[in-house]
């Protein structure tokens, strides 16, 4: 242990300082006083939004899309944009989810075949 050091629990803490008590109290005669950080609000605008699943941001975009083209045939580059602005890599999910699709849940290949997505029934 160091000179002019005591241990308090676990935490190695510097002895009383005097001269900081005589500043604190220097500051408070010209009207200074210290910084209080104020607590963030513990709600954002992002969390009044209901929670949407990335498998539900897939499945509006898909029928967007499809409403738009007419069909489910989506490059793998295509970005679709919703219209609360959710921007999907539309083409990159398809894939992803036909990789996925043995581990999808019934209802979920259910809703993808529904829309005409062939490889879903399977």
């Amino acid at each position: 242990m160091l000179p002019g050091r005591t241990r308090t629990g676990s935490a190695t803490t510097p002895p009383a300082d005097p001269s900081t008590d005589r500043q604190r109290e220097r500051l408070e005669q010209l009207h200074i006083v210290p910084f209080t950080p104020v607590p963030e609000p513990k709600t954002s605008a992002k969390t009044s939004l209901p929670a949407v699943s990335a498998f539900d941001r897939g499945v509006a975009a898909l029928a967007q899309y499809k409403a738009h083209t007419g069909s489910v045939n989506v490059s793998r580059g295509h970005v679709e944009r919703l219209k609360d602005r959710t921007e999907v890599k539309l083409g990159v999910w398809i894939m992803n989810q036909k990789t996925r699709r043995t581990k999808l849940t019934l209802d979920k290949r259910g809703i993808l075949a529904a829309l005409g997505l062939n490889w879903a029934t399977a």
